[in-house]
């Protein structure tokens, strides 16, 4: 069994109830944005210097988004394109809301406490731990793990 069968296995056993998945269906997306966004706040300092190439995207968010696509790529280079996608939103959204209203940190940081709050919310319906409890790189599986339906759905091998 390859790894990324495994861990998408093992973190879709603590998500059975239909309304804990349909929570982490809004909820993974949501903190997984916020957390870029939480990031993309962070003073860019030296990069932009650094790496001119990536332009306004020169930051924080970017550099840490191509170390979680590296990690990705080690799972499953479908998945990763997936991931590559959804990150690229995600970073033109907290742009766009940078440059539009300000206030980025703010409005990711109050998304990523109510997401948090709905999630374990979701856990308690299903009366099991959330899957990072047990490991970390779990944070790193649940958006996966919504992806790879996407690709089951779209008949897509990931």
């Amino acid at each position: 069994m390859r790894k990324i069968d495994a861990l998408l296995h093992e973190y879709g056993l603590s998500h059975q109830n239909p309304t804990n998945k349909l929570i982490h269906w809004f909820c993974v997306p949501a903190i997984f944005f916020s957390v870029v966004g939480l990031i993309f706040s962070i003073p860019a300092g030296p990069l932009p210097e650094l790496l001119p190439f990536l332009g306004d995207f020169a930051n924080w968010a970017t550099i840490t988004l191509i170390l979680v696509l590296i990690y990705y790529v080690t799972l499953s280079g479908p998945l990763t394109l997936g991931m590559l996608f959804f990150s690229a939103l995600c970073l033109a959204l907290a742009n766009f809301i940078d440059l539009t209203f300000g206030y980025l940190w703010a409005v990711s940081l109050g998304i990523f406490v109510i997401a948090w709050i709905i999630q374990f919310y979701g856990h308690k319906i299903e009366g099991k731990k959330p899957s990072f409890l047990k490991d970390v790189q779990f944070l790193m599986i649940g958006p996966a793990w919504l992806m790879h339906f996407i690709y089951k759905k779209w008949g897509l091998s990931y």
